[in-house]
């Protein structure tokens, strides 16, 4: 199994494309009887343009493990989510311990912030509720986010895993105060490996990319973790290999050398 994040790892720096030399290499590796899994933090929603351009039709997880979705038939086929009492635990929490959190919530196909909320997207939210964080907290999500206008990511992690300890799993995926919670246990990993199970695949089968603290616990569980060359500081120091950035293919260039080393058309 190959499982690769998308953002900053498979996607480019613009955040729209993928290159031609990454998209023959995930085909090659299908073609020679490889799984391959976008394993992501995006909502399904986000997801039809990469199906688009990968060309790739099967499972995704996606919101950070909450959300098994088939790219087939746009549905979500298993989920753990945040129950409504679980949201208004971690918000309450995190308001007494952390102010200035501005919360938004992500339903998987829908999206609901507080007004004074301020996403880091290049493209809008049509889909978006807005209102008091007591109202947009009223049904299971996949992921609760949190943004801070001025502490640093790395530190707002720091301090909300403080804060929540087992009440929830929090990471973020961004240069920008952002935090990403899901219901506790609810990661990357554990996704991957309920989904790598049913297939007969155990983590010394499965090479895992990633390049962001939200992919730390997949690189933890594969079998063989590789970072991107442009990856955080804590995902390099976790990889067993660093290979070339995102934009310079450096997914396609292993997955080629694996191959080669299978001795299958690359």
């Amino acid at each position: 199994m190959i499982a690769t994040d998308l953002d900053g790892t498979l996607v480019r720096s613009d955040g729209r494309t993928i290159a031609a030399r990454t998209r023959a290499a995930l085909a090659a590796a299908e073609a020679a009887g490889l799984l391959v899994v976008l394993v992501t933090g995006r909502p399904p929603r986000w997801m039809s343009e990469v199906a688009e351009i990968t060309g790739h039709t099967g499972l995704a997880i996606c919101a950070n493990g909450a959300l098994l979705y088939d790219l087939h038939t746009a549905a979500v086929v298993d989920s753990h989510l945040l129950t409504p009492p679980m949201l208004r635990a971690v918000v309450q929490r995190l308001q007494a311990e952390i102010p200035d959190l501005r919360f938004g919530v992500e339903y998987g196909m829908t999206f609901a912030h507080e007004p004074e909320y301020r996403h880091g997207w290049a493209i809008g939210a049509p889909q978006a509720r807005v209102g008091p964080v007591d109202t947009i907290i009223d049904q299971a999500a996949a992921k609760l986010l949190a943004r801070h206008p001025t502490l640093d990511p790395d530190e707002l992690l720091r301090r909300a895993v403080l804060v929540l300890g087992e009440d929830a799993t929090v990471t973020h995926s961004s240069d920008y105060g952002l935090l990403e919670i899901s219901a506790y246990g609810v990661t990357k990993a554990s996704a991957l490996a309920e989904l790598a199970g049913r297939h007969g695949i155990g983590p010394d089968g499965v090479i895992a990319f990633g390049d962001m603290p939200n992919d730390l616990a997949m690189l933890a569980w594969a079998g063989r973790a590789v970072a991107v060359a442009n990856a955080h500081p804590d995902v390099l120091a976790a990889a067993d290999e660093i290979t070339g950035s995102n934009d310079e293919d450096g997914v396609a260039q292993v997955i080629e050398r694996l191959l080669a080393e299978r001795g299958a058309p690359g």
